[in-house]
Order: structure tokens, then C-alpha cells, then sequence
């Protein structure tokens, strides 16, 4: 799809015109060309050529905002990425046109005292691929080249395929993760949520050395791929109910603590990763966590709850943040390409398989459904972009 292909002598493009996925409205996605520059001084060029979708670019697509963040100009979702590099700037060493990358795609300012502590991820000026957030946006991967700051451009060994380099985002959310829970070797860990990411948790528990990992959700069928494919060892379907007053809230959230006890068989858990963002989750682990453990707070969803916050803290549970990740892709590399037994296999998450512009529509369609059309359960979209 490129044009004006004449070389800057670092392996790339003056310009080229490439095609990009972008969202103008509630579900209406249309293919347009952009103009892409050849890669800045520090930049890499890199071919997209695999890109999971992830909640925040379903809530986009279908309701042109996420939470609070409203959509104020066209964007190209996609922020789980690997790719292929095409061109490299002239103060780029450690990378080279041909070298696999794996794509963390928010940028700090690199200025504030979050940044310079590590935290970059809460840094106020970050801008993140496929938010809103910022302003103009950043344009999102499901684009079929992009210019990225070659020092958040991570190189894939051999052995890690381009499928499993966009899985590293959604990794390092549950290595982030993990990292705030700090688990004792031989702690007893509940997940709420069985999907990608409750299942990548699952599976960082696992290697952090959890006796015992216990997932939770209202679907059976999730809950059993979990313990089917070794992400966890024991599982709970939550009952499907609705209490509406607070009281008949509180009793169902115990209801669903006496299930997890039951199959804890040692009582409440050390921690729990709460990855639904659910109200009732919530509430029923805090009554699930043992005196002075943690409760992880990953899933994004009801912004405003109602807790039983005195069972939290006179028990000295603490709730815990976790917003995205920070120096993860490296160690996730690292895991990744190891072998450790531990770690469960992680391509069986990739559920559907899009080829195409022309197929993201349909990605986005289906990653909205709990089962596709043959009754496969639906847990990651990914949208294969290789150039032909």
C-alpha cells in the first residue's frame, strides 16, 4: 500500500500512504489512507501485523466513548500489538529493520516524579495509543504501519510468536498486578473474571507460586476452560442473581463468599484480583479475603459502589489500584519465552482470528459476544494485519 518509496538511508521511506482502521461514530469504522512520515530520529517504523482486542476498544466502538472519556475526533482503535520493523531513525542502535517488536504504546512525559520513580503509567502526561483520553488523540495500531519511539519497541526472540508479542499488553496488566499484590510463596488467590485478563492473572498467580488459584464468573463454560487448561485449580459459578436493595446486595455477596470458602477448603483467600469492575464482586471479596490481605482492584467497570467498607477495615484489607502496567514487557518477554512449567499456554486465549482490514468490523462484532457461531467461547479477538 505504499507510495513515494524513495530511501533515507536508514532502511526506510520519505513518506508512504498507508490504510488505517478509524472510528467516526458508534460502530462505524471505515478504511481511510493516511500519510506516514519516514520514523523520527529516535523512532522505528514498524508493520503491524497482529493486534488483540481489548474492552476499552469495544466500549469505544460501540458507545463512542469509555466511561467518562469521550470520543472528539475520528480514532484508530487497537493498542495489543506486535509487529515487523520497516525503518529505523538515525540514532536508533539497538534495533534494525527486519527485528520482531512487541509495542507498548503509552508514552510518559519522562519529567515528573511518578516518571522518575517508575510509575509512569500514573503519569499525568501520558498519552496512550487508541485513548481518548488525550487530546488530539493518539491514534491507535489497526493502522498497517505506525511510528513508535524506538525505546518502547521490545524485541521478540525466536521462540515468541507475533500472536503471543500482542498478548505481552494484557500480560503486563497481570504482572502489574501481581506486583502490587506481592503474594507469600503458597498464598491461596481468587480471580473474579474469567475472561483474557482474569485468566491472565490467574496465570501470573500461578507462577508467583500460589497454592491454590480459584476463578469465579457467571459463565460455566469460562470458568471450565480456566481449570481445563491448568489457569487455575478450583472453580465457582456465581449464581446469576440481581438484588436490587442494598441489603439483599450485601446477603448475596456473603452468599457468594460461603462458595468461595467451600472451595478454598482452608476459609477466605489471601488475595483476590477482582477483574470485572462489578459491584457485587467486589462487595463479595472483601467478605472472601482473609484478615490483612489484599484485594486487587483491575476490572474498570461500575465507577461509583456501594462497599461494606467496615468488614475492609477492621480486618486491615486493603483495596489496592492497578491502572495498566509499568517495566513489565521485558520480564513478560523473559516468561514468555522460558518454558516455565508454571505457566499455563497462553496462545489457547486467542479464540477468533480476523485477516484484514476488511475484517474488523467483524472482530469488533464478535468480541462482543460470549460464543461464536460454532459455540467456541469467545475470550481474544485478535485481527491479523501481516503486509502480503
Amino acid at each position: 500500500m505504499a507510495i513515494e518509496t524513495s530511501s533515507n538511508g536508514t532502511g526506510g521511506a520519505k513518506s508512504e500512504k498507508v490504510v488505517a482502521s478509524v472510528l467516526h461514530g458508534v460502530k462505524d469504522l471505515k478504511i481511510e489512507h493516511r500519510t506516514l512520515p519516514s520514523p523520527g530520529a529516535s523512532e522505528v517504523q514498524v508493520a503491524v501485523q497482529a493486534t488483540g482486542l481489548c474492552g476499552s476498544d469495544l466500549h469505544y466502538f460501540n458507545h463512542y466513548r469509555n466511561g467518562d472519556i469521550i470520543v472528539q475526533e475520528p480514532l484508530t482503535l487497537g493498542h495489543e500489538s506486535s509487529g515487523i520493523i520497516t525503518a529505523v531513525g538515525p540514532d536508533v542502535t539497538n534495533l534494525k529493520v527486519g527485528d520482531r517488536v512487541a509495542l507498548e504504546v503509552g508514552l510518559p512525559c519522562k519529567e515528573c516524579e511518578l516518571c522518575k520513580e517508575g510509575r509512569y503509567n500514573i503519569c499525568k502526561g501520558l498519552r496512550f495509543r487508541s485513548s481518548a483520553k488525550s487530546f488530539p488523540h493518539f491514534q491507535g495500531t489497526l493502522q498497517k504501519r505506525i511510528n513508535h519511539p524506538a525505546v518502547y519497541c521490545h524485541k521478540l526472540p525466536d521462540n515468541v510468536s507475533q500472536e503471543l508479542g500482542a498478548i505481552l499488553e494484557p500480560l503486563g496488566v497481570a504482572m502489574h498486578g501481581g506486583r502490587r499484590a506481592a503474594l507469600k510463596t503458597g498464598a491461596t488467590v481468587l480471580i473474579f473474571g474469567a475472561g483474557a485478563v482474569g485468566l491472565l492473572c490467574a496465570a501470573m498467580a500461578k507462577v508467583n507460586g500460589a497454592k491454590k488459584v480459584i476463578i469465579a464468573d457467571i459463565q460455566a463454560e469460562r470458568v471450565d476452560f480456566a481449570v481445563q487448561n491448568k489457569f487455575a485449580d478450583a472453580k465457582i459459578v456465581v449464581p446469576m442473581k440481581r438484588p436490587q436493595a442494598i441489603e439483599e446486595k450485601l446477603a448475596f455477596a456473603k452468599e457468594v463468599a460461603e462458595l468461595v470458602k467451600e472451595a478454598s477448603g482452608e476459609g477466605e483467600v489471601d488475595a483476590v484480583f477482582e477483574c470485572t469492575g462489578v459491584e457485587s464482586c467486589l462487595q463479595a471479596a472483601i467478605y472472601s479475603t482473609k484478615p490483612g490481605g489484599k484485594i486487587m482492584l483491575i476490572g474498570m467497570g461500575s465507577p461509583i459502589q456501594t462497599l461494606p467498607i467496615s468488614a475492609a477495615a477492621l480486618r486491615e484489607v486493603d483495596l489496592v489500584g492497578v491502572f495498566r502496567y509499568a517495566n513489565t514487557y521485558e520480564d513478560a518477554i523473559k516468561l514468555v519465552s522460558s518454558g516455565n512449567p508454571l505457566l499455563p499456554d497462553l496462545t489457547k486465549l486467542i479464540t477468533q482470528r480476523f485477516v484484514g482490514f476488511e475484517g474488523i468490523p467483524n472482530a469488533f462484532a464478535m468480541a462482543g459476544r460470549v460464543k461464536d457461531d460454532e459455540g467456541n467461547l469467545v475470550l481474544k479477538v485478535l485481527v491479523d494485519t501481516t503486509e502480503s
